[in-house]
């Protein structure tokens, strides 16, 4: 079988890509509005763009639902603030996760939402979910529209970890993190690693 895009809908070239790029990493992006309201969304479009200047990447679509034809509020405060932080998921989280991607007002606080903690960040302004065990602090590098979407690159400038999943030699503890990542409209969570032989 074969599909051509250009035969296709939106939606439907999205399932077949959401399908078939598996897993994907989950970006938990909190940003801060111009009015000082907290933000914070999960991004499945997401991945390291540079190792120096250490870089990271989320793809931001337009919103959906009730919200189709808006611009998601992550966007909005990036492009205002030029700042954001990415919070790591592990399995533990996914349900305030999962609450805190709702179709929310903007002026609705998704950390009270999900029952969330906001913490101070050290450079940037917007804060951190303490229960992630792992933040990383980003200021905007650049933001290139793609299509219907929104390439968002950050610089990380600080990043956070705590002790108990830190192996030492800047190594993460992957199976304490058991870190959640998307399968088109499902969820998988990292629970197995092996190596392959060389």
């Amino acid at each position: 079988m074969q599909f051509d895009p250009k035969q296709l809908a939106t939606k439907e070239v999205y399932k077949l890509l959401t399908g078939s790029v598996v897993p994907r990493p989950i970006a938990w992006v909190s940003t801060l509005s111009e009015e000082g309201d907290l933000n914070l969304a999960p991004f499945s479009f997401f991945t390291v763009a540079s190792r120096q200047p250490p870089m990271l990447c989320i793809s931001i679509g337009p919103g959906v639902g009730e919200r189709e034809g808006t611009v998601k509020d992550t966007l909005t405060n990036i492009r205002s603030q030029e700042e954001f932080v990415i919070n790591i998921v592990p399995s533990a989280l996914g349900n305030p996760m999962q609450k805190s991607s709702e179709n929310l007002p903007s002026e609705v606080n998704e950390f009270e939402a999900a029952n969330l903690t906001p913490i101070d960040s050290s450079i940037v302004k917007p804060k951190r979910v303490k229960e992630s065990p792992i933040q990383m602090e980003c200021k905007l590098n650049q933001i290139i529209q793609l299509g219907t979407d929104h390439l968002v690159i950050g610089e990380m400038v600080l990043y956070h970890i705590e002790e108990d999943y830190y192996l030492g030699n800047y190594k993460v503890d992957f199976e304490k993190l058991r870190p959640l990542g998307r399968l088109a409209g499902n969820y998988s969570e990292s629970t197995e690693f092996f190596t392959l032989p060389r």
